[in-house]
C-alpha cells in the first residue's frame, strides 16, 4: 500500500518525475539524483515497505527479485566485467535517507572496503 507522503511512491504513482531506468510489475528503478558513482541506480519496489526490517517471508522473493534486477542493470550497462555493487541501507545510522526499501546499484568506480 503507498504512502502518500513517501518521495518514492510519489515517483512511483508519476505524481513526482524521476529518470526511469526499468520497470515491470515488481519495481521500477530511477537514477539516483545524488549519485555516488558513474552509474548509481535505486531499484524500488512498488509496494511500500519501509525498510528490510519490515520484510517478512512473504518478501524473500521480491528481495531476491529487487537485486536480480540490480545485477541485470549491472551487466546492460556494461559493468558486468568489471564489477559493482548493491547495497540496501537499514535506518539511519546506516544512511537510509528515505523510508521506504530500495537498493543501490553502484558501479563505473572502484569501491572501497570497508565501505562507508
Amino acid at each position: 500500500m503507498a504512502d502518500n507522503h513517501c518521495l518514492f511512491c510519489k515517483i512511483i504513482s508519476g505524481e513526482v518525475p524521476a529518470d526511469l531506468v526499468h520497470q515491470d510489475e515488481r519495481c521500477i528503478t530511477i537514477r539516483d539524483i545524488n549519485a555516488q558513482a558513474p552509474t548509481h541506480v535505486l531499484v524500488i519496489p512498488r509496494e511500500h515497505m519501509e525498510s528490510l526490517d519490515e520484510a517478512s517471508g512473504r518478501d524473500e522473493a521480491l528481495l531476491g527479485h529487487l537485486l536480480r534486477v540490480g545485477a541485470r542493470i549491472a551487466n546492460d550497462e556494461g559493468h558486468g566485467d568489471s564489477g559493482y555493487r548493491t547495497v540496501i541501507n537499514t535506518g539511519a545510522g546506516a544512511g537510509q535517507s528515505v523510508p521506504h526499501l530500495h537498493v543501490h546499484l553502484l558501479a563505473g568506480r572502484p569501491m572501497n572496503w570497508p565501505p562507508g
